[in-house]
């Protein structure tokens, strides 16, 4: 690992800005995210499958909404579409912290279909910021600063839920999404880099893009959050079976140091890894989480777990980024965005039935034997696509040989 792409990519300082507001307007992402749980187990006197149904209402709200939303990002620019989802979210949040679940179900749903899209956002402005060949690293860059939040925002929420009402709390989390909202209008980042923007006038048709290599990109996406979703799931449940509820957020937030870490260890490798491999490694290492008895022992596994998070999401943005011309970026990363909220939407209730039938292990073994079955899989057929379009030595003509290709 060198730190020279790190030096080049920080010269930049369109991807300064974008890093450092990356970081704040995440913060209340996460923090809801885990919040939400502990509310609607808590305060509501819900189970941990209700409270994966609510997260699941979200996440395919924001799912359904990530592709059109991001269609709006390529025509009419930042400021036209993040102001309406502010307005939204105010509007939303500031009623569902006070109603039971049913009420609040529709209210998550409602506020996810016109979601403020941060992380689109923030991605695009990474990507414009720097050239193709130090895009990698720039991703990576902003995988930390995703991880800052991660740590930052369920450690700090927790801790306030664990002495004030839960209510208030995500009544205050909430609120600061609205501001972020307002600081993403008023900040206004660019969406495409110089050379982009001359490019980018005339918009590109989906057929053009929107094929296999990029849907088998956001298949292995959502199979990382699904992992993922489950492991969060089942952190909360394990320090709550032993009696620690306090541990939960310093737990997360050793997995997200160990996501942080190897971030910054897969940006400055020199060349990338299959998205598909990561996806495997990151299932085999989550399996032994469900082993630990207490905070050390599950924040020790979590690290471990963690250094493959940030860069399977990482290396899926970075293919996906380079199949997809930047006329039609905000739309791939709105599908993109889109799967990792599926993926979410799916590993959050199914690690939530499993934890309630067998115990907290369950919220990590069951997504990450998913997570391994996709990954071999994944692995398996584009190693046999590549077989298929190499050129066969025995064929003599070019034109045989493009033939031989599926």
């Amino acid at each position: 690992m060198s730190i020279a792409p790190y030096r080049a990519v920080l010269a930049s300082r369109d991807l300064r800005a974008a890093l450092i507001l990356g970081s704040l307007v995440r913060i209340p992402v996460f923090s809801a995210g885990v919040l939400l749980t502990v509310h609607v187990v808590t305060t509501l006197e819900r189970s941990y499958a209700a409270a994966g149904l609510l997260a699941s209402v979200a996440t395919v709200a924001i799912a359904v909404s990530g592709p059109w939303r991001g269609r709006l990002l390529d025509r009419v620019g930042l400021r036209r579409v993040v102001l309406p989802s502010t307005l939204v979210a105010l509007l939303c949040w500031s009623v569902a912290p006070w109603v039971d679940y049913v009420p609040l179900l529709v209210l998550a749903g409602v506020a996810g279909l016109f979601v403020i899209p941060s992380f689109s956002i923030v991605r695009q402005a990474v990507i414009a910021a720097v050239p193709s060949q130090e895009r990698r690293t720039a991703i990576s860059l902003d995988s930390v600063a995703v991880e800052l939040a991660f740590i930052v925002g369920p450690a700090t929420s927790i801790w306030a839920a664990s002495l004030w009402d839960t209510r208030w709390v995500l009544f205050a989390i909430q609120m600061l999404g609205v501001v972020g909202g307002l600081v993403l209008w008023f900040v206004d980042l660019p969406l495409r880099g110089d050379a982009e923007d001359d490019g980018a006038r005339t918009q590109t048709q989906r057929s053009a893009w929107f094929g296999l290599p990029f849907v088998a990109v956001c298949l292995a996406a959502a199979a990382a959050t699904f992992v993922l979703a489950g492991t969060d799931l089942g952190i909360v449940a394990r320090m709550r079976e032993v009696g620690e509820p306090t541990a939960i957020g310093l737990v997360l937030a050793s997995w997200g140091l160990g996501s942080l870490i190897g971030a910054l260890v897969y940006g400055g490798l020199s060349r990338s890894i299959s998205t598909f491999w990561l996806l495997g490694a990151l299932a085999l290492v989550t399996f032994p989480m469900a082993l630990a008895a207490g905070p050390l022992s599950l924040g020790a596994l979590g690290f471990v777990a963690g250094m493959f998070c940030a860069p399977t999401i990482t290396a899926s943005v970075d293919q996906a980024s380079r199949i997809v011309p930047a006329s039609a970026r905000g739309e791939a990363m709105g599908w993109h965005g889109s799967s990792l909220t599926l993926g979410g939407a799916m590993g959050a209730p199914f690690a939530g039935l499993a934890i309630d039938e067998v115990g907290a292990g369950g919220g990590f073994v069951a997504p990450a034997a998913v997570g391994l079955v996709i990954a071999v899989l994944g692995a398996v057929a584009l190693q046999t696509r590549r077989r298929r379009r190499a050129p066969n030595p025995e064929v003599s003509s070019p034109a045989s040989a493009i033939g031989s290709g599926p």
